[in-house]
This record gives structure tokens, sequence and C-alpha cells, in this order.
């Protein structure tokens, strides 16, 4: 079976890589620059509870050294704090520089013997059969490719959605930054800060934390102002620093900086056959707070999975199509949230008229862009794909599954999400009282030897899972988890001939009979469940 091509290694390339490596699927991955990135401090991006748990698990050692999560978040208005947050509930957002989250995925990949690293070479030619697809490269030397299925992560400007005629409509100029990193003492530690109408300066600046004493500042500009001069950016600098700092501007030392202007755009169709579009190839946002690189991470863990079931044993057209169809709405839902509240955030117009029930203050929306909630930043629920008999649990059906401590089938007990992208659907007992037994005590009583029968005959590989509790589930709710972490069901005790009804759903069905879409080597369809 031949590798999938991944155009691009930025961090969504190297990460639908890395996420195909681990369900093990091989991918040759195109890079038409050289392998570096240049250090921009002043670039840098914000991942919150999934997107983090994702890149950890993918293997980006940067993370811990070059990243800081947020102490606190403060919003202030004129001169008054408005709300200070701290994150006692849920992971705190991890910022970190765009290049040392390149830099941490691409030393994973290329160390992953599942992952083919390309440099130089840049793609001009692309054909597609009922087999594969073929691309040609060019660069130090022309290069034919051939691969069971072509993903173009290759940015705004992407040359695979261009060769597939593929329009990118949307809004140019939504939002323009102001953008410096430097060294500095200021008044809150660690602790992010949104600081809208400040006594001196544009109407918006945000200070994020990097590792070192190191800040990111963004200074919000009119989309379409003046150009911004270098000594324009320091009176910013020093104007924003004495208004924290008590009237006079301390010392700091400048490391970079930049202006970033964002524009909206979302690409009519992210799949055309065998060929797909993934991050900045398939969308634009960043304003009010949204974060770009975290959607395109998403994208990479939704697809992932489902390239690895078509690769391994065949999938159906719909599941295929659901990529587009899952992806495209949530970041569709996300613009759309950004473009109802942009004429009230930066227009003045009035908040209830725009955005009609909402009772919520301008800093609180824009508080949930940048932290991750609400309509503006939270993680995507996906409509499931059927109605199954339910037990109601604190998450709603599609949505991202609690992080609770699961025992694995190793005896160890760890985070759920560490046991996502391994190619498997998880299914998970609530089973009151488990962590406190000795595995050899329960793993044959109760529930537990029916419920290894029924995973045993799901027609996909599943993993079987326990954990003393879950939010909002009673004892021996049984949940079936999607291999990107979304819940797909929930059932009242153990029901084979449901769970398995589930299982199909979320693989969209049998796969369609195209010879070439399962190798000779594919597992078996009917695995036996992991519990030894």
């Amino acid at each position: 079976m031949d590798p999938v091509i991944v155009v691009g290694a930025g961090p969504v390339g190297l990460s639908l890589a890395l996420a195909l490596a681990g369900h093990g699927v091989p991918s040759v991955l195109l890079d038409e620059g050289p392998g570096k990135d240049e250090p921009r401090p002043a670039r840098s991006v914000v991942l919150h509870g999934d997107t983090a748990a994702m890149a950890h698990r993918l293997g980006c050692a940067t993370l811990r050294d070059e990243g800081a999560h947020f102490a606190a978040w403060r919003t202030m208005r004129r001169r008054q704090e408005m709300r200070r947050i701290t994150f006692e509930e849920g992971p705190a957002p991890l910022h970190l520089p765009q290049h040392a989250l390149t830099r941490g995925l691409r030393d994973a990949a290329a160390a992953h013997p599942l992952v083919q690293l390309v440099t130089d070479c840049k793609l001009d030619s692309l054909e597609q059969d009922d087999r594969g697809v073929t691309v040609h490269t060019r660069g130090s030397e022309a290069t034919w490719w051939r691969g069971s299925h072509l993903v173009g992560c290759d940015g705004a400007r992407s040359t695979v959605r261009k060769l597939l005629g593929i329009r990118f409509p949307g809004r140019t100029a939504v939002e323009r930054h102001a953008v410096a990193a430097l060294r500095a003492e200021l008044p809150w530690p660690g602790e992010a800060l949104l600081h809208r109408n400040p006594p001196s300066g544009p109407e918006e600046v945000t200070a994020r934390p990097l590792p070192d004493g190191v800040w990111r500042l963004d200074w919000l500009l009119a989309a379409r102002g003046e150009l911004v001069t270098p000594d324009a950016l320091v009176t910013l600098i020093r104007d924003t620093l004495a208004g924290w700092c008590g009237g006079t501007t301390p010392p700091y030392d400048l490391i970079d900086t930049g202006v970033h202007t964002l524009h909206h755009r979302l690409a009519r169709r992210w799949r055309d056959g065998r060929a797909f579009l993934a991050g900045d190839a398939a969308h634009l946002l960043g304003a009010l707070g949204t974060q770009g690189v975290e959607e395109g991470l998403r994208d990479a863990e939704n697809l992932s999975w489902k390239l690895a079931l078509a690769w391994h044993q065949g999938a159906s057209e719909a599941l295929l199509d659901s990529y587009e169809g899952e992806r495209r709405t949530a970041v569709a839902a996300r613009l759309r949230a950004a473009d109802q509240a942009m004429p009230a955030l930066r227009g003045g117009g009035g908040l209830r008229t725009l955005l009609p029930g909402s009772a919520r203050s301008a800093e609180a929306l824009l508080t949930d862009g940048h932290l991750g909630r609400g309509p503006l930043g939270a993680e995507p629920v996906y409509a499931p794909p059927m109605a199954v008999r339910e037990v109601p649990t604190a998450t709603e059906p599609g949505g991202p599954v609690a992080n609770v401590p699961v025992t694995a089938p190793d005896g160890a007990t760890v985070p759920l999400r560490d046991l996502l992208g391994r190619g498997r659907l998880l299914v998970l007992l609530v089973a009151p009282g488990t962590g406190v037994w000795d595995r050899r005590h329960w793993v044959g009583a109760g529930l537990m030897p029916r419920l290894a029968a029924a995973v045993s005959a799901l027609p996909v590989r599943t993993e079987l899972l326990v954990a003393d509790s879950y939010p909002g589930a009673p004892a021996h709710t049984v949940l079936l988890v999607r291999p990107d972490g979304h819940l797909a069901a929930t059932f009242a005790g153990v029901r084979p001939a449901e769970l398995y009804e589930a299982a199909d759903a979320v693989r969209a069905g049998a796969p369609d009979g195209d010879p070439a879409a399962a190798p000779s080597a594919a597992p078996s369809t009917t695995p036996t469940a992991v519990i030894d």
C-alpha cells in the first residue's frame, strides 16, 4: 500500500504525518523549504487542552521548555480590572513560539520510521486515479511520488488547493495587529492580560507570557491603516509599559517585532477524490482571539484516523466525506461567531442587537476567544452519526470527552487523552471502586466478561478501559469514544447489539468495496478486544 502524501511541513502537516504514524500509516511529507524555521518569538500560538494534549502525544518535546502556561487571565477596561480568571479547573492555555512548536514536531517526525520528510521540493502537478494519487515535485531534482491519498497542508497560498481548482472566498484584512516580543518585568508575572481602552494607544492590547520573562504584546490597529514605523512601535511599547507600571517605562529588551494582518477565508470544498485540504490551505481565521494553528491541529486529528481506517481496512466514502462535514462545519461556525461579534466589539455597536439573547460583555466574549471557550473558542462538537439510547453525562454526544484517569490494558492508570490517536475506538466502563482493586480481581468480575466479549465482536479495532467515575455518568455506564476523543454513544450497561451498531456508525458503515482501499496485509475486521 502506498503511503499518504502530505504537502507542507508546518505545524499542521507535521502533526498530520505524526498522527498517521500513530495509527500505523506511513507518509511522505513534502517540504518546500530547507527544513529549518527562522526563530520568531513574536509569532506564537496558544494551545488549549485538546491541542496541547495532542502535541504532547505526538512527541513534541519543546512544549515543556519553550512554552508557558498562563498563571491567570486578567481583563481590564481603561484603568479598572474587570475580571481575573485562574485555572483551577482544567488545564491552563499553553503559549509558545510557533517556530518552537514546529521544531518539536519536526524532530519527532525525523525520528519516526513511518514518516519520510523530504525538503526542498515544490509540488507542481497532481493526478488522481481509482487507486491513488501521483504528484510531481521540482527542487534540487525533479521527482514523481505515488500515494494512497494526498493532504494539502501547504498554507494560505496552497498549491494543492489551486491544482484542485477549489475556491477560497472570504474577507480580507479583518484585523491588523502590531506585535512585539520583549523581555521585561510586568506587574503580574506569568499572567496574561487583555486590556480594552487603555489610557493611551490603540483601543486594545494583549500581553501573553513566554518563558524566561519574555512577553508577546499585541496592539489592535486599524484594519487598513498607515504603516507602522519602528519609531511608532517603540512609542507603543513605551506608552503601554508605562501605563502598566505606574507611569514609568521599565527597562525592557526588544527581541522581535512584526505586523500581522488577519484574513477570514473558508475553502468551498475540503475533499476532491483522494485529495484533502487541512490547516491554512482550508481556512484562515485568527480575529478576536481565535487560533488558526489550533484549528489546523484539530483538522489533523479528525482526518488522521479516518485515513488510517481507509488505509488499513478500507473505509466508506461517507467516512472520508465526514472529515469535510465535521471540520468545515466547525470552522464555519467559528468564523460566523466572529463575524457576528465583530461589529459590536470593533465598531461600537450594541452587543445585544447583534447577538440576540446575549447579555455578555465585550470583554467576556473576547476572553472566551483567547481562553478557548464559548462560540469563539470552545472545542468542537460533532453531530453524532446516529441516534442511540443514551445515558446522560456531562459530555454531550459528539463532544470531547473529559480527560479522566482510566485503567489501561497494562493495568496502569493514565489520563484518557493519552490513549487517543492509536487507531482504535475506546470503550470505557464506569465502574466505581475498580481503582482500589488489583486488576486480576476485577477483569473477570461483574460486567467485564460480557463487555469484553461484546467489544471483541466490533467491526473496528477497539480498546476496553475502566474508570472509577466519569462526570455526570452513573455506575455501569458504557461510553464509546472515537479515536480523536469525541463521544460517540453512551449505554446503560452492556448492550452488544447497540454497541456494534454505534461502532459501525462511527466508521460510517462497511467499506465501499474498493480493492485498493484494503491492502493484503490489513488486520482482521473483527479483532480481539485489548484487555490483557
